[in-house]
């Protein structure tokens, strides 16, 4: 009984609405003495990590059969394990928040043995059909906010009674590991994305549609005799039965627009409604199956209450809907076409701005069955034509995807001719006034070569924009993707697209030499460099950013010819631009003090990681500094023959740039990220304030050292400096605000 429960007394009598459950996927314990216990692969155990409202699970061992005629000892003799919810920050915090899961991929441990659980057994008990999922807690709303319960028996007995009537049962796609399907787990079909609960809520809803539109339909004929203002309203309706797939504005087509939308919105629920949510604890909330275009593996996911009013609820979703459609202009027509880019004769005499597909970065085609077969299911009456096919058709999809074209090589060949033969549509009919933009976020710097570092992606689609005429004018980074979006958690995606500005290129262009191309360049890309780095540009940005004012050099000559008169490729520009980009950050240190140069060297050789002394000796002098000198400055850290560069969070807290005596620009952003990360933006403005002009110069570091770490594959400290740059608007402009803003005249000490 819940009444006997200790950990529930407090809640008994209260009316509490469940906003979610959280489960955890499970397989059989490896340890041959539990093959029969089904124990969890949770990635944490933690619920909330808000400061003061922590909340986490505890899996409690040797509660099989803790019944009330069995002693404590009794009980803790068994085997077996129930979880419980405490509240409060856990005393094992690494282990709380790691949960089973002992590294990155699929590997945890049995909480009951500590066997280590690793991918392949996983897989094989998967595809065995002997993975499931074990309820963790139950997340309520209270009076202020989230509570967080133990699971009970009775709660789990519900979720495992639902029984859908009809379920996606179309095949996921299992050559790609865009899809979960394709990472070798107990995922066939669409509808193994979503637990049984979900497949019955979701199924009923888009049933529902059908009924919806009836229903409408009878309204608009003014049927309904018991509400006559509303039937006289609507009987101006045309009383026919032509469809909205016919163009018509009568009560049929009223009443399937409406279910259009009704529709749209069942397709929006289940991304808030499949066991690949998560439960954000930062957030308090259930996060939704697409935090970025693929569809990875959940080992812990949320299960959101569709009755909950929150995210996952379908009144949520519809008024989602409606909010968008309150604000669109009041426009009496939209008109929308499908065309193939190919050999469409929509950008005719048009300004064109458009997003082509990166190259083989998403499967789009792949990931839109996720929403087609919900889709299908409610609007396939409405639109028999659009929805024949029983999945999205891919053939001809203009990604360079291998498993469809047998090799990578001929899927770039596909891409580059389907690639230059939209472009060309584009060049050819584009009005000739305007310039065409075209939005791209592929991450460039993806391969070394002998030719330097260059992206297959970026060359393919640049060779492709320059055959079908087109000249690079310049770039345009825009921020087009929002910050708490999960790739960008821990990762170093792309912030911005970079817009491609490209105009007819002139057919009287002459040709240049690879010695005036690259003199041209240098000549070029410091002053645009300086210009994306005053408008804050993100470092992860920045490569890509540069390619426009080094493609608009490259396209402004018919050809380059290189010492043997061959003509230079899209490949080896690339590369060039790279190297000249480097060369012009590389050119600000001399802006810096003799400490921040040596720091410089020395973290490009060694990171944060120690070293030997007399290595550091002979670099020190050579950069006409010393290792005791920085040791004082408080960027260095020297003991028994080793020195290592001091991190972020060993600096003192109580730092004052104003009564430094030996200043250093190193020290500077340093000091920087560790305000931002411990103090948040207003921390690091107060020191912003203190610094005063230096603090461009940090951030001018910020961008250096990043490009350091992306050469590196320093991931970690990337993060930070990209984080320093990106936050550097509001940081000066709280600066500006601060009350201890230093005079203008004020001079720190070392750059008198």
């Amino acid at each position: 009984m819940i009444a006997d429960r200790p950990d529930l007394k407090p809640y008994v009598g209260k009316k509490l609405t469940v906003i979610a459950w959280l489960w955890a996927r499970t397989v059989k314990s490896p340890n041959p003495a539990l093959a029969n216990f089904d124990v969890p692969l949770a990635s944490t155990f933690m619920l909330s990590t808000k400061a003061g409202k922590e909340a986490y699970v505890e899996p409690i061992l040797g509660t099989r059969d803790s019944g009330p005629h069995k002693s404590a000892d009794e009980t803790s003799a068994l085997p077996g394990y129930r979880f419980t919810v405490k509240k409060g920050k856990p005393k094992d915090a690494a282990g709380a928040k790691r949960g089973t899961k002992l590294s990155r991929g699929a590997n945890f441990k049995c909480v009951m043995s500590g066997a280590v659980i690793n991918d392949p057994y996983i897989k094989a008990e998967s595809m065995a059909g002997r993975m499931g999922a074990r309820l963790m807690a139950i997340v309520a709303e209270g009076k202020r906010g989230r509570v967080y319960l133990p699971p009970t028996p009775e709660h789990e007995a519900v979720a495992r009674q639902a029984k859908p009537v009809w379920m996606p049962d179309m095949a996921m796609n299992r050559d790609t590991a865009n899809l979960v399907s394709g990472r070798g787990y107990s995922f066939f079909t669409w509808a193994d994305l979503f637990s049984p609960r979900q497949l019955v809520a979701l199924t009923t809803f888009s049933d529902l549609v059908g009924e919806a539109m009836e229903r409408v339909k009878r309204d608009a004929l003014g049927a309904r005799a018991s509400r006559p203002q509303k039937a006289a309203k609507m009987a101006a309706f045309p009383g026919d039965d032509v469809p909205l797939d016919a163009g018509s504005t009568g009560a049929t087509a009223y009443a399937e627009a409406v279910g259009v939308y009704l529709g749209m919105s069942i397709s929006k629920l289940a991304d808030a409604q499949s066991s690949l949510c998560r439960w954000k604890t930062t957030m308090d909330q259930s996060i939704a199956t697409f935090g970025r275009q693929a569809l990875p593996m959940v080992w812990d996911y949320s299960e959101a209450n569709v009755f909950g009013d929150m995210a996952g609820d379908p009144l949520v979703s519809l008024k989602n809907m409606m909010r968008v459609l309150d604000q669109l202009p009041a426009m009496p027509h939209g008109y929308v076409s499908q065309a193939d880019a190919q050999s469409q004769s929509l950008s005719h005499d048009s300004v064109v701005s458009t997003d082509p597909p990166y190259y083989d970065n998403i499967g789009y085609a792949d990931l839109s069955d996720f929403f087609y077969v919900w889709l299908r299911h409610s609007l396939k009456p409405v639109f028999p034509e659009l929805f024949a096919t029983l999945a999205v058709p891919k053939a001809e999809e203009l990604v360079a995807t291998p498993y469809r074209h047998g090799s990578k090589e001929k899927a770039e060949a596909f891409f580059l001719a389907g690639m230059t033969q939209a472009m060309h549509r584009l060049a050819e009919q584009a009005h000739p006034v305007f310039p065409v933009t075209i939005y791209y976020a592929f991450k460039q710097a993806e391969a070394e070569s002998a030719e330097g570092t260059s992206s297959t992606g970026w060359e393919t689609f640049l060779d492709a924009v320059i055959r079908a005429g087109f000249a690079v004018s310049g770039t345009w980074p825009m921020r087009t993707e929002l910050g708490n979006r999960m790739i960008g958690s821990g990762t170093n995606a792309l912030a911005s697209s970079i817009i491609l500005v490209c105009r007819k290129r002139a057919e009287d262009l002459s040709t240049a030499t690879r010695r005036e191309f690259v003199t041209a360049l240098k000549a070029a890309l410091p002053a645009a460099l300086a210009h994306l780095q005053t408008g804050n540009i993100a470092p992860v940005d920045l490569a890509q950013a540069a390619i426009g004012p080094g493609m608009a050099v490259f396209t402004r000559y018919e050809k380059i010819l290189d010492a043997k008169g061959n003509p230079m490729t899209v490949r080896e520009a690339l590369a060039l631009i790279n190297e000249v980009l480097d060369e012009t950050l590389s050119r600000q240190e001399g802006d810096y003090d003799a400490d921040t140069q040596f720091a410089l060297v020395w973290f490009e050789q060694h990171g944060f990681v120690e070293s030997e002394y007399g290595v550091t000796d002979f670099l020190s002098k050579a950069k006409d500094t010393s290792i005791e000198g920085m040791v004082k400055a408080g960027i260095l850290y020297s003991s028994r023959g080793k020195v290592r560069l001091l991190q972020p969070k060993e600096l003192p807290a109580n730092w004052d740039p104003t009564g430094d005596k030996h200043f250093t620009v190193w020290e500077a952003v340093h000091q920087l990220i560790r305000s931002l990360e411990t103090g948040g933006e207003n921390a690091a403005a107060a020191l912003s304030a203190k610094l005063g002009s230096k603090a461009e110069i940090a951030r001018d570091l910020a961008y250096r050292l990043y490009a350091i770490c992306e050469r590196k594959k320093r991931s970690k400290e990337a993060l930070a400096y990209n984080a320093l740059v990106q936050s550097f608007p509001e940081i000066g402009r709280l600066a500006q605000e601060h009350q201890h803003v230093l005079p203008k005249d004020t001079v720190l000490p070392g750059f008198e």
